[in-house]
């Protein structure tokens, strides 16, 4: 359990800085009450990681040499298209392109919002864009193929503090730390990091 609770908070952590969820909630917090856009994307990404904790435990219902190896290649190939992709950005452009994109979702949403906003509006403002941009994201996937072959509390736990992590510091202190955080360094470590979870899954498997 310890294992799968230290993957789960790892991945997110590293995966989440500076990923569109987070720009999310930093413009949020802008605009709105922290407190409220906290609860908001928290209760989004928990939401999101026990239902990709429920889909790998359905997968995990497969014959456990399917699951090893699927989870394996996931990683490796995870930790390849990272590194490809990290180094073909650019710091400032790649950056640029996270920042507008969920700034873009953000007025999107205002625009089909009443203008004076209750607190439940704003949490449900903040849950909409948060879950959204994360369904499908590389987070939901290795979530998934997490629980496939971890302890399911240890991975759901681990996850869920990583993701209250990352939405703590977006929301407290976002705008300072944005412009000091690189996507492509991020992005780089992320690779790194899922290969090493490949490795060490074909370990523990030999």
């Amino acid at each position: 359990m310890l294992t799968a609770f230290t993957a789960g908070l790892l991945l997110i952590t590293i995966s989440e800085l500076g990923d569109k969820t987070f720009f999310i909630a930093v413009i949020l917090a802008m605009h709105h009450p922290r407190r409220l856009v906290f609860l908001g994307v928290t209760a989004a990404l928990a939401a999101m990681t026990i239902l990709s904790v429920v889909l790998g435990q359905t997968i995990s219902l497969l014959p456990k040499i399917y699951i090893h190896y699927a989870e394996i290649a996931l990683f490796i190939a995870f930790g390849i298209k990272l590194l490809y992709q990290g180094s073909k950005m650019s710091a400032a452009s790649c950056d640029a392109e996270v920042v507008e994109e969920a700034e873009a979702a953000v007025k999107q949403a205002d625009l089909e919002l009443p203008k004076r906003k209750t607190p439940l509006a704003i949490l449900i403002e903040a849950f909409t864009l948060t879950f959204m941009a994360e369904w499908g994201d590389r987070t939901q996937i290795a979530t998934i193929a997490l629980a496939a072959g971890n302890n399911p509390i240890g991975v759901t736990v681990g996850a869920v503090l990583g993701h209250a992590i990352c939405a703590a510091i977006a929301v407290i202190g976002g705008k300072m730390i944005a412009g000091r955080i690189s996507e492509r360094q991020i992005t780089l470590i992320g690779g790194c990091l899922f290969l090493i979870f490949g490795v060490v899954a074909a370990i523990e498997g030999a």
